[in-house]
Protein backbone atom coordinates (compact mmCIF):
# COMPACT_ATOMS: atom_id res chain seq x y z
CA UNK A 1 0.00 0.00 0.00
CA UNK A 2 1.12 3.60 -0.64
CA UNK A 3 3.42 4.69 2.21
CA UNK A 4 1.88 8.16 2.34
CA UNK A 5 -1.53 6.68 3.02
CA UNK A 6 -0.08 4.28 5.61
CA UNK A 7 1.40 7.23 7.49
CA UNK A 8 -1.83 9.22 7.15
CA UNK A 9 -3.90 6.36 8.58
CA UNK A 10 -1.54 5.97 11.52
CA UNK A 11 -1.65 9.71 12.34
CA UNK A 12 -5.46 9.62 12.29
CA UNK A 13 -5.55 6.45 14.38
CA UNK A 14 -3.13 7.81 17.00
CA UNK A 15 -4.47 11.39 16.82
CA UNK A 16 -0.88 12.55 17.12
CA UNK A 17 2.14 13.05 14.85
CA UNK A 18 4.58 12.10 17.61
CA UNK A 19 2.73 8.91 18.59
CA UNK A 20 2.39 7.94 14.92
CA UNK A 21 6.12 8.48 14.43
CA UNK A 22 6.83 6.23 17.41
CA UNK A 23 4.56 3.48 16.08
CA UNK A 24 6.06 3.70 12.59
CA UNK A 25 9.66 3.90 13.87
CA UNK A 26 10.14 7.22 12.08
CA UNK A 27 11.05 10.73 13.14
CA UNK A 28 8.27 13.24 13.67
CA UNK A 29 9.62 15.53 10.89
CA UNK A 30 9.50 12.57 8.49
CA UNK A 31 5.86 11.92 9.40
CA UNK A 32 5.05 15.60 8.87
CA UNK A 33 6.76 15.49 5.47
CA UNK A 34 4.69 12.48 4.39
CA UNK A 35 1.48 14.27 5.37
CA UNK A 36 2.50 17.49 3.59
CA UNK A 37 3.40 15.50 0.48
CA UNK A 38 0.03 13.72 0.53
CA UNK A 39 -1.83 17.02 0.98
CA UNK A 40 0.17 18.55 -1.91
CA UNK A 41 -0.78 15.60 -4.10
CA UNK A 42 -4.45 15.94 -3.15
CA UNK A 43 -4.33 19.72 -3.49
CA UNK A 44 -6.12 20.22 -0.21
CA UNK A 45 -5.50 20.13 3.54
CA UNK A 46 -6.61 16.88 5.16
CA UNK A 47 -5.98 17.48 8.86
CA UNK A 48 -6.76 20.22 11.35
CA UNK A 49 -3.86 20.32 13.78
CA UNK A 50 -2.88 22.40 16.79
CA UNK A 51 -0.67 21.75 19.79
CA UNK A 52 -3.65 20.09 21.48
CA UNK A 53 -5.25 17.94 18.77
CA UNK A 54 -5.10 16.40 15.30
CA UNK A 55 -8.41 15.72 13.60
CA UNK A 56 -9.87 15.13 10.15
CA UNK A 57 -11.52 17.87 8.13
CA UNK A 58 -14.13 17.08 5.48
CA UNK A 59 -11.56 16.26 2.78
CA UNK A 60 -9.58 14.21 5.29
CA UNK A 61 -12.64 12.10 6.11
CA UNK A 62 -13.02 11.22 2.42
CA UNK A 63 -9.36 10.23 2.11
CA UNK A 64 -9.47 8.30 5.40
CA UNK A 65 -12.54 6.28 4.34
CA UNK A 66 -11.03 5.26 1.01
CA UNK A 67 -7.54 4.70 2.43
CA UNK A 68 -9.00 2.20 4.89
CA UNK A 69 -10.72 0.39 2.01
CA UNK A 70 -7.46 0.36 0.04
CA UNK A 71 -5.61 -1.10 3.03
CA UNK A 72 -8.20 -3.87 3.37
CA UNK A 73 -8.03 -4.66 -0.35
CA UNK A 74 -4.22 -4.64 -0.30
CA UNK A 75 -4.18 -7.03 2.64
CA UNK A 76 -6.65 -9.33 0.89
CA UNK A 77 -4.51 -9.30 -2.27
CA UNK A 78 -1.43 -10.31 -0.27
CA UNK A 79 -3.35 -13.16 1.38
CA UNK A 80 -4.68 -14.41 -1.97
CA UNK A 81 -1.18 -14.55 -3.41
CA UNK A 82 0.06 -16.32 -0.29
CA UNK A 83 -2.78 -18.84 -0.64
CA UNK A 84 -1.41 -20.00 -3.99
CA UNK A 85 1.38 -21.85 -2.22
CA UNK A 86 0.23 -22.28 1.38
CA UNK A 87 -2.55 -23.96 3.36
CA UNK A 88 -5.61 -22.03 4.55
CA UNK A 89 -4.43 -19.63 7.22
CA UNK A 90 -4.39 -16.00 8.29
CA UNK A 91 -7.08 -13.53 9.35
CA UNK A 92 -10.73 -13.96 8.37
CA UNK A 93 -13.16 -11.14 9.18
CA UNK A 94 -16.70 -12.47 9.51
CA UNK A 95 -19.84 -10.44 10.01
CA UNK A 96 -23.17 -11.89 11.07
CA UNK A 97 -26.59 -10.61 11.96
CA UNK A 98 -27.70 -11.35 15.51
CA UNK A 99 -29.67 -14.58 15.08
CA UNK A 100 -26.98 -16.33 13.06
CA UNK A 101 -24.10 -14.70 14.92
CA UNK A 102 -25.30 -15.50 18.44
CA UNK A 103 -26.88 -18.92 17.99
CA UNK A 104 -25.24 -20.65 14.99
CA UNK A 105 -21.90 -19.05 14.17
CA UNK A 106 -20.09 -20.22 17.35
CA UNK A 107 -20.46 -23.86 16.20
CA UNK A 108 -19.03 -22.98 12.79
CA UNK A 109 -16.11 -21.07 14.32
CA UNK A 110 -15.32 -24.08 16.53
CA UNK A 111 -15.38 -26.39 13.50
CA UNK A 112 -13.14 -24.19 11.37
CA UNK A 113 -10.62 -23.80 14.20
CA UNK A 114 -10.54 -27.58 14.64
CA UNK A 115 -9.89 -28.18 10.92
CA UNK A 116 -7.77 -25.11 10.16
CA UNK A 117 -5.99 -24.00 13.35
CA UNK A 118 -3.96 -21.35 11.48
CA UNK A 119 -7.07 -19.39 10.50
CA UNK A 120 -7.72 -16.47 12.85
CA UNK A 121 -11.41 -15.47 12.74
CA UNK A 122 -12.56 -12.05 13.90
CA UNK A 123 -16.32 -11.70 14.31
CA UNK A 124 -18.52 -8.61 14.09
CA UNK A 125 -22.17 -8.91 15.13
CA UNK A 126 -24.65 -6.32 13.91
CA UNK A 127 -28.01 -5.97 12.23
CA UNK A 128 -28.45 -7.02 8.61
CA UNK A 129 -28.10 -3.51 7.16
CA UNK A 130 -24.87 -2.84 9.09
CA UNK A 131 -23.22 -6.12 8.12
CA UNK A 132 -24.06 -5.61 4.42
CA UNK A 133 -22.58 -2.11 4.62
CA UNK A 134 -19.33 -3.36 6.16
CA UNK A 135 -18.95 -6.05 3.47
CA UNK A 136 -19.59 -3.44 0.77
CA UNK A 137 -16.87 -1.22 2.26
CA UNK A 138 -14.39 -4.15 2.35
CA UNK A 139 -14.23 -4.04 6.13
CA UNK A 140 -15.46 -7.63 6.30
CA UNK A 141 -14.51 -10.62 4.16
CA UNK A 142 -17.97 -12.16 4.43
CA UNK A 143 -21.33 -11.56 6.06
CA UNK A 144 -24.11 -13.96 7.00
CA UNK A 145 -27.45 -12.22 7.30
CA UNK A 146 -31.18 -12.77 7.35
CA UNK A 147 -33.65 -10.59 5.51
CA UNK A 148 -33.12 -8.04 2.77
CA UNK A 149 -30.58 -5.24 2.49
CA UNK A 150 -29.68 -2.44 0.12
CA UNK A 151 -28.46 -4.04 -3.10
CA UNK A 152 -25.24 -2.75 -4.66
CA UNK A 153 -23.61 -3.91 -7.89
CA UNK A 154 -20.43 -5.37 -6.38
CA UNK A 155 -22.16 -7.32 -3.58
CA UNK A 156 -22.89 -11.03 -4.11
CA UNK A 157 -25.66 -12.68 -2.11
CA UNK A 158 -26.38 -16.41 -1.86
CA UNK A 159 -29.23 -17.96 0.13
CA UNK A 160 -28.04 -21.17 1.80
CA UNK A 161 -30.52 -22.11 4.54
CA UNK A 162 -34.06 -21.52 5.76
CA UNK A 163 -35.03 -19.97 9.06
CA UNK A 164 -38.43 -20.30 10.73
CA UNK A 165 -39.94 -17.40 12.67
CA UNK A 166 -42.54 -18.06 15.37
CA UNK A 167 -44.55 -15.98 17.82
CA UNK A 168 -43.50 -16.68 21.41
CA UNK A 169 -44.89 -15.83 24.82
CA UNK A 170 -44.11 -16.61 28.44
CA UNK A 171 -45.25 -20.08 29.48
CA UNK A 172 -47.73 -18.41 31.87
CA UNK A 173 -49.03 -15.81 29.39
CA UNK A 174 -52.85 -15.77 29.01
CA UNK A 175 -52.58 -16.50 25.26
CA UNK A 176 -50.94 -19.85 26.02
CA UNK A 177 -54.00 -20.85 28.09
CA UNK A 178 -56.65 -20.03 25.46
CA UNK A 179 -59.02 -22.84 24.49
CA UNK A 180 -60.10 -20.96 21.36
CA UNK A 181 -57.96 -20.16 18.28
CA UNK A 182 -55.73 -17.09 18.55
CA UNK A 183 -57.03 -14.24 16.39
CA UNK A 184 -55.53 -11.02 15.09
CA UNK A 185 -57.57 -9.18 17.73
CA UNK A 186 -55.72 -11.11 20.42
CA UNK A 187 -52.37 -10.25 18.81
CA UNK A 188 -53.22 -6.58 18.28
CA UNK A 189 -53.94 -6.08 21.97
CA UNK A 190 -50.52 -7.37 23.06
CA UNK A 191 -47.34 -5.43 23.71
CA UNK A 192 -44.81 -6.60 21.13
CA UNK A 193 -41.11 -6.72 21.99
CA UNK A 194 -39.26 -6.17 18.70
CA UNK A 195 -35.81 -5.60 17.25
CA UNK A 196 -34.78 -2.23 15.83
CA UNK A 197 -35.42 -1.06 12.26
CA UNK A 198 -32.68 -2.37 9.95
CA UNK A 199 -32.55 -5.84 11.48
CA UNK A 200 -33.72 -8.91 9.57
CA UNK A 201 -35.84 -9.99 12.53
CA UNK A 202 -37.67 -6.64 12.57
CA UNK A 203 -38.25 -6.91 8.82
CA UNK A 204 -39.74 -10.37 9.34
CA UNK A 205 -42.06 -9.04 12.07
CA UNK A 206 -43.29 -6.23 9.83
CA UNK A 207 -43.96 -8.78 7.07
CA UNK A 208 -45.93 -10.98 9.46
CA UNK A 209 -48.05 -8.02 10.57
CA UNK A 210 -48.88 -7.29 6.91
CA UNK A 211 -49.53 -10.96 6.20
CA UNK A 212 -51.95 -11.30 9.13
CA UNK A 213 -53.53 -7.88 8.56
CA UNK A 214 -52.90 -6.08 11.85
CA UNK A 215 -50.41 -3.85 13.66
CA UNK A 216 -49.70 -3.96 17.42
CA UNK A 217 -51.19 -1.32 19.66
CA UNK A 218 -47.94 -1.14 21.67
CA UNK A 219 -44.33 -1.85 20.65
CA UNK A 220 -41.04 -1.90 22.57
CA UNK A 221 -37.66 -1.98 20.79
CA UNK A 222 -34.40 -3.71 21.70
CA UNK A 223 -31.14 -3.96 19.75
CA UNK A 224 -30.47 -7.67 20.35
CA UNK A 225 -32.38 -10.89 20.89
CA UNK A 226 -31.38 -11.78 24.46
CA UNK A 227 -33.14 -8.86 26.21
CA UNK A 228 -36.21 -9.52 24.06
CA UNK A 229 -36.34 -13.11 25.32
CA UNK A 230 -35.91 -11.90 28.90
CA UNK A 231 -38.77 -9.42 28.54
CA UNK A 232 -41.03 -12.06 27.00
CA UNK A 233 -40.14 -14.57 29.74
CA UNK A 234 -41.04 -11.91 32.33
CA UNK A 235 -44.49 -11.59 30.77
CA UNK A 236 -44.05 -8.04 29.50
CA UNK A 237 -45.17 -8.92 25.98
CA UNK A 238 -44.83 -11.30 23.05
CA UNK A 239 -42.42 -11.39 20.12
CA UNK A 240 -41.57 -12.94 16.76
CA UNK A 241 -38.26 -14.79 16.97
CA UNK A 242 -36.27 -17.36 15.05
CA UNK A 243 -36.74 -20.88 16.38
CA UNK A 244 -32.92 -21.11 16.41
CA UNK A 245 -32.88 -18.46 19.14
CA UNK A 246 -35.33 -20.08 21.55
CA UNK A 247 -34.31 -23.74 21.70
CA UNK A 248 -33.10 -23.68 25.33
CA UNK A 249 -36.05 -21.61 26.53
CA UNK A 250 -38.47 -24.07 24.95
CA UNK A 251 -36.68 -27.04 26.50
CA UNK A 252 -36.71 -25.42 29.95
CA UNK A 253 -40.38 -24.46 29.56
CA UNK A 254 -39.73 -20.72 29.92
CA UNK A 255 -41.27 -19.84 26.55
CA UNK A 256 -44.03 -21.30 24.43
CA UNK A 257 -44.78 -20.97 20.72
CA UNK A 258 -48.24 -19.59 20.01
CA UNK A 259 -50.25 -21.53 17.47
CA UNK A 260 -51.15 -18.80 14.96
CA UNK A 261 -52.57 -19.59 11.50
CA UNK A 262 -50.13 -18.72 8.71
CA UNK A 263 -47.02 -19.28 10.83
CA UNK A 264 -44.18 -20.13 11.09
CA UNK A 265 -42.88 -17.41 8.79
CA UNK A 266 -40.00 -18.58 6.55
CA UNK A 267 -36.99 -16.48 5.58
CA UNK A 268 -33.53 -17.13 4.20
CA UNK A 269 -30.11 -16.98 5.73
CA UNK A 270 -27.78 -15.53 3.07
CA UNK A 271 -24.03 -15.35 2.54
CA UNK A 272 -22.87 -11.91 1.43
CA UNK A 273 -19.46 -11.31 -0.15
CA UNK A 274 -17.96 -8.31 -1.91
CA UNK A 275 -15.31 -9.87 -4.15
CA UNK A 276 -15.21 -12.78 -6.64
CA UNK A 277 -11.75 -13.67 -5.30
CA UNK A 278 -11.59 -15.75 -2.15
CA UNK A 279 -8.75 -16.55 0.22
CA UNK A 280 -8.39 -20.19 1.25
CA UNK A 281 -9.56 -19.17 4.72
CA UNK A 282 -12.77 -17.69 3.29
CA UNK A 283 -13.32 -20.70 1.00
CA UNK A 284 -12.97 -23.05 3.99
CA UNK A 285 -15.48 -21.02 5.99
CA UNK A 286 -17.98 -20.93 3.13
CA UNK A 287 -17.70 -24.68 2.63
CA UNK A 288 -18.59 -25.27 6.28
CA UNK A 289 -21.53 -22.88 6.11
CA UNK A 290 -22.92 -24.36 2.91
CA UNK A 291 -22.75 -28.03 3.85
CA UNK A 292 -25.34 -27.51 6.60
CA UNK A 293 -23.86 -29.96 9.11
CA UNK A 294 -22.85 -27.30 11.58
CA UNK A 295 -26.30 -25.71 11.36
CA UNK A 296 -27.87 -28.93 12.55
CA UNK A 297 -25.32 -29.27 15.36
CA UNK A 298 -26.30 -25.81 16.53
CA UNK A 299 -29.80 -27.02 17.34
CA UNK A 300 -30.17 -27.95 20.98
CA UNK A 301 -33.43 -29.80 20.38
CA UNK A 302 -35.00 -31.59 17.38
Amino acid sequence: MNQHLEVFLKVVEMKSFSKAAEQLHMTQPAVSQYIRSLEDTMGVKLLERTNKYVRLNKAGKIVYHHAKEMKEIHGKMVRLIDDLTHQASGPLSIGASYTFGEYILPKIIAAIKAQYPDISPAVTIGNTAKIAELVTNHQLDVGVVEGHFKEVSDLQSEAFAKDRMVIVASATHPLTQLKEPITTNHLTEQTWILRETGSGTREAAENVFKQLGFYPSAVMHFSSTQPIKSMVEAGVGISLLSDWAIQKELDYGHLKILDVPGLPYARNFSIVTGSPFQTKALSAFLELVRNGKELEKARVRN
